[in-house]
């Protein structure tokens, strides 16, 4: 089975690329590296380019015949998205309609969205059902939600079958420290608390102490990214085999704080970096956490590394020895 993953020298679409090159899959990787990493694909060829170059596109179908497409390539910081609402819609929104469009000119049915729970926005209901309103606050959930509407429009016009992954907080990196998270900048919490254990930042703030929260601070549901992947890969079965279009969340179903993060990278470096606290972020909703029952009594996925310890152990193996 012939794979075209999108932004698969980036630090989730690494992860699948490894998965399904174990797995045997043929993979084509197109990136055009302004944030991904060439050293970071380990199985299958890299192409680099731009999905708004559509000409370069369909002489990728063309050739390469793809029998399903992983979407992974977007900008991906919330922060940035207010300030550049644009640059969301342009890379996150128009780029992923030309790349459905020329999906549907060379018969290609078959999509796999890398989405986020950023569609939810502040949630009414924690944990996350998938069912919970669509209501995105900032351009970078609104920029995929866009994605999941015109998605549904595609399934009833045209055929086209997806299955859409809404992420909660992916975290980790491989465990054989082939390929891991490097961001630039840094934007994630784990990576940053790490850094500041390593030395390179003089301390790891917490953003708020005074939510409703057994210990004042925000909530998040931290997923190995090898889990991650392997969602991914049970989708892509589960299409291949004939499976109707569907949404899933992607996360553990319970949540740890900024705090306990902090505590744990501690034990886990055994390092006792600065902390410092300030006030809270606008936006930031105390709680996050998936309902991910949907995902596993659907596509039977069985988490393998739902422990913190584990998921800070194997990003700091990779942060004291980055391949790139």
């Amino acid at each position: 089975m012939k794979v075209l993953i999108t932004g698969g020298a980036g630090y989730i679409g690494s992860h699948i690329v490894k998965v399904l090159g174990e797995k045997k899959y043929e993979i084509l990787v197109i990136d055009n590296l302004s944030k991904g990493h060439k050293e970071a694909v380990i199985y299958g060829d890299l192409v680099v380019i731009d999905l708004k170059n559509k000409t370069a596109l369909e002489d990728i179908f063309k050739r390469f015949k793809p029998d399903a497409v992983m979407h992974f390539a977007a900008s991906i910081e919330v922060g940035e998205s207010v300030k550049k609402p644009l640059k969301y819609y342009q890379n996150n929104t128009a780029n992923t309609l030309n790349l459905l469009e020329t999906m549907l000119e060379y018969g290609v049915n078959k999509f796999i969205f890398s989405s986020t729970a950023a569609v939810y926005g502040t949630p009414v209901k924690v944990p996350i059902p998938e069912d919970h309103p669509i209501n995105p606050i900032n351009p970078y959930g609104q920029s995929k939600s866009f994605i999941e509407k015109v998605l549904q429009d595609l399934d009833r016009s045209s055929g086209l079958k997806y299955i859409s992954l809404r992420y909660f907080n992916a975290a980790g990196a491989d465990p054989e420290g082939r390929i891991g998270e490097s961001h630039d900048p840094e934007t994630h919490l784990i990576p940053l608390i790490l850094k500041t254990a390593k030395g390179e930042r003089e301390s790891i703030k917490i953003f708020g102490t005074d939510y409703p929260t057994p210990d004042g601070t925000c909530i998040r549901d931290y997923i190995h990214v090898d889990d991650l992947a392997d969602a991914h890969l049970l989708a892509l079965e589960y299409l291949l085999n004939g499976g109707e279009s569907e949404v899933f969340n992607c996360g553990y179903g319970h949540g740890y704080s900024v705090r306990e993060v902090i505590n744990t990278a501690k034990k886990v470096t055994d390092i006792d970096f600065k902390v410092e606290e300030a006030d809270r972020r606008p936006g930031d909703p105390p709680v996050l956490v998936a309902d991910s029952t949907k995902l596993k009594q659907k596509l039977n996925w069985i988490p393998q590394f739902d422990d913190l310890e584990y998921i800070i152990q194997t990003a700091w193996n990779w942060e004291l020895n980055k391949k790139f």
